[in-house]
C-alpha cells in the first residue's frame, strides 16, 4: 500500500471537502447519540460484520500461499470477532466510532497481520478465466445492435449482469474523459465495464480504469486489470477492433471494497484533474461510499443493493439496482 504522504484528495471532489463530502453513505450515528453507547444502526452493521467471519475464514483455510492456513484462519476468526465485539461494547475503541471503511479496514488489517495476502485470489482468477473467454462474444453481441443509443443501454444492463434498467438519456455519457472506479474481478469487470469502456473507446473517449492497490475480498487490483487487458488485447494492442490508446490503467491507491475519496493516488489525481465524467460501479464505492459526494464534473454511481440494510436506509429492496447520474451545468 502506498504511504501516507503519497495519498491525496481526488481531485474533482466539490470544494471545501470537509464542508462537501462524506465517504460513508449511511450514518450510523448522529451528534445527539451517547459516543460511550453502540446505536441500533451500528449494532446491526458490526453483526453484518461479525456474520460474514464464517466465509471469509472458509476462504482463508483454503489459502495454500498461507503456511498453516487452517490455523491461522482460526486467528483470523476470533481476533476480529474480539475487535467487533470490543466495538459494541465500545464505539469509541479501534479507532471508532464504526463505519464501512474502519469496519473494513480493520478486516483486512486483521488478515494481513496473519499473513493473508489475498483470500479470494483462486476465485478470482477462475472467473476472470471465464470471462475471458465470453468477452469476444458479449462484444460481438453489442456490435450488432446499430443504434447508438440501445447500444449503450444494452452495455449498462450488462454492468448490471442481466439486470433490467431502462436508460434515460443515451448522450449522458458521451464525453471526452471518463474516470471508472471499478469493483470485482470475473464477470463484473471483464463482461460489464470493459465492453463499456470499449464503446466510450470507439467514440473518442479517453478512458482511465482506477482499479485497487491491494487485494480485498474478489475485487480486481491494478496487476490483475492489467493482466486480464493483455489476454483481451489482439497482436496490434486494440481491443477487439478498437484502439486502446486512448485507455489507461491507475492504481487508485486503495485497499478496501469501499472507497474514501479523500485518499487516492497522486498517480490517480493526476489523470484525473480534467475528467468530464466519473463513474463509481458496484455496491462498495458507488452505493455504501460516495453515493452522494459532489464532483466538479458529471457523476455516474451504478451498482446492485446487496445488503438487507442498505435497502432498508434507501427505501428499496434488495438486490435493486442503482443509477445515480448527476449533472454539473455551466
Amino acid at each position: 500500500m502506498e504511504s501516507d504522504s503519497a495519498m491525496v484528495a481526488f481531485p474533482l471532489l466539490t470544494t471545501p471537502i470537509e464542508s462537501n463530502y462524506r465517504a460513508c453513505t449511511i450514518p450510523y450515528r448522529f451528534p445527539s447519540d451517547n459516543p460511550r453507547k453502540a446505536t441500533p444502526t451500528e449494532i446491526a452493521w458490526i453483526d453484518l460484520f461479525r456474520n460474514s467471519i464464517p466465509s471469509f475464514k472458509k476462504r482463508a483455510e483454503s489459502d495454500t500461499t498461507v503456511v498453516d492456513a487452517p490455523t491461522k484462519a482460526e486467528k483470523f476468526a476470533q481476533r476480529y470477532a474480539d475487535i467487533l465485539d470490543d466495538i459494541k461494547k465500545d464505539p469509541e475503541s479501534h479507532g471508532g466510532p464504526p463505519d464501512c471503511t474502519l469496519l473494513c479496514r480493520l478486516r483486512e488489517q486483521v488478515l494481513r497481520e496473519l499473513g493473508f495476502r489475498d483470500i479470494f485470489k483462486k476465485v478470482k482468477d477462475e472467473e476472470n478465466t471465464k470471462a475471458i473467454s465470453l468477452f469476444p462474444e458479449v462484444v460481438r453481441l453489442n456490435d450488432d445492435i446499430e443504434d447508438g443509443g440501445k447500444r449503450l443501454e444494452n452495455l449498462v444492463r450488462g454492468i448490471f449482469a442481466g439486470n433490467i434498467f431502462d436508460l434515460g438519456s443515451a448522450q449522458l455519457i458521451l464525453q471526452w474523459q471518463a474516470v471508472i472506479f471499478v469493483d470485482n474481478s470475473g464477470a463484473d469487470v471483464i463482461l460489464g465495464i470493459l465492453p463499456f469502456a470499449r464503446e466510450l473507446l470507439k467514440r473518442g473517449t479517453q478512458v482511465v480504469l482506477a482499479a485497487n492497490d491491494l487485494p480485498s475480498i474478489n475485487d480486481v487490483t491494478y496487476p490483475e486489470l492489467i493482466e486480464i487487458i493483455s489476454k483481451l488485447k489482439d497482436e496490434s494492442g486494440k481491443l477487439i477492433g478498437v484502439d486502446t490508446s486512448n485507455l489507461l490503467i491507475a492504481n487508485s491507491g486503495n485497499d478496501l471494497p469501499v472507497i474514501d475519496l479523500t485518499r487516492v493516488s497522486q498517480e490517480l489525481a493526476y489523470l484525473a484533474s480534467d475528467a468530464d465524467l466519473v463513474i463509481l460501479e458496484g455496491m462498495g464505492r458507488g452505493i455504501e461510499t460516495n453515493l452522494y459526494a459532489q464532483f466538479k464534473c458529471d457523476s455516474l454511481k451504478i451498482g446492485m443493493v446487496k445488503h438487507p440494510e442498505v435497502a432498508q436506509f434507501l427505501g428499496g429492496r434488495l438486490y435493486d439496482c442503482v443509477f445515480k447520474y448527476n449533472e454539473v451545468l455551466g
